[in-house]
């Protein structure tokens, strides 16, 4: 079971394990969206970038640091809806064999009575397998509370 709103403590950190890109990763997210973007799926032209190679869809890595989320358990059973995105930033490049995971803390709680729960802010960086950040940003949560 995954934790309930009251059990989320300011400041509190979680990584998340992590998950090699690979070009297959690319490619089928490439055919699941429609951005089949050169710089993503062609490997001689991306040579030609500022990159030197393909790099993974920015979103592919965000997408990819939910699942990793996910798969701590803190939200199984426990989360109502994923709510916001903000102050997202794509800092650096995700190659192919780049090992991502994700580094979160709890930044801010709010109770919403109204909802059985409450919001949870989460500051995350998605780090590369050097510990370089890729991406960073917030995530809003909303969370069911811990049953009487």
């Amino acid at each position: 079971m995954g934790k309930y709103f009251e059990e989320f403590m300011i400041g509190e950190k979680i990584a998340t394990e992590k998950r090699t890109i690979t070009e297959a990763d690319i490619m089928q997210f490439a055919a699941l969206t429609g951005d089949d973007n050169r710089i993503h799926t062609d490997a001689e032209f991306s040579k030609t970038t500022p990159f030197g190679k393909q790099i993974a869809h920015g979103v592919l890595g965000l997408s990819y640091a939910l699942g990793l989320a996910w798969k701590t358990g803190i939200l199984d059973g426990t989360v109502i809806a994923f709510r916001e995105i903000n102050e997202w930033k794509f800092v650096k490049p995700v190659f192919i064999g780049d090992a991502i995971y994700a580094e979160m803390e709890t930044t801010e709680t709010k109770a919403l009575p109204r909802i059985g729960g409450g919001s949870v802010k989460i500051s995350v960086e998605i780090k590369n397998q050097n510990g370089e950040v890729c991406h960073r940003g917030m995530w809003t949560v909303l969370m069911v509370s811990k049953p009487v």
